[in-house]
């Protein structure tokens, strides 16, 4: 019985490949998005649990991107 219930729902085909368009999807722009980010971002973000409030971690903060 619990081998016809998947049979039994019209276009059960589709869902998988739903599911892998979604999965894929995800790790492109995950990938887009490490390889696009600033890198002085990732180094603010870096050294963020460390900071203590003091004033050297200011010259942490990420820098304005001049256009």
């Amino acid at each position: 019985m619990q081998k016809n219930i998947l049979q039994s729902i019209e276009h059960v085909a589709i869902w998988p490949v739903i599911s892998f368009v979604i999965f894929f999807l995800f790790f492109i722009i995950l990938l887009w998005y490490v390889f696009t980010v600033d890198k002085g971002y990732i180094q603010y973000m870096k050294h963020l649990p460390e900071g203590d409030g003091t004033k050297d971690q200011k010259s942490m903060e990420p820098k304005a991107k001049s256009e």
